[in-house]
């Protein structure tokens, strides 16, 4: 069975509270959950381990990773490659957003070239939007 991008419903978080919170994604259906709240005590392989659940799902349309927790797993995340579910690293509230580090964003290049989006200072929120135009 195939799964379409009709059927990812769900958005994905890897950061800190702040993320969850304000957007109220936080969702648990039978013990699988489509956050992880990574605090100073959380190990790297819990965070490649959700990153890697996260991306393998099929009922997730969009998994957003603090760009801080991002760099903790670069390597995997760089390996990344799919439409589905779109990556998308964002700032948090303690760790500013350093668009000189941003690797997603060459993901859409398709009418911008990456080093023109970044001159731009697009938001994440805007990225996001951007992102989701292109991959649908």
């Amino acid at each position: 069975m195939t799964t379409s991008f009709k059927d990812r419903n769900l958005i994905a978080v890897i950061g800190d509270e702040v993320p969850i919170e304000i957007a109220c994604i936080g969702h648990v259906d039978r013990g699988k959950k489509n956050f992880l709240v990574v605090d100073s005590k959380t190990q790297v392989s819990t965070i490649e381990a959700a990153f890697q659940e996260y991306t393998e799902r099929k009922d997730i349309a969009i998994l957003l990773i603090n760009q801080h927790i991002a760099e903790k797993i670069r390597p995997t995340v760089d390996k990344y490659q799919q439409a589905f579910p779109a990556l998308l690293e964002i700032p948090s509230k303690d760790h500013p957003y350093d668009f000189a580090a941003v690797r997603s964003l060459e993901r859409l290049d398709t009418q911008a070239s990456p080093e023109a989006v970044r001159r731009m200072s697009i938001p994440a929120h805007i990225a996001l939007d951007m992102s989701l135009d292109l991959v649908m």
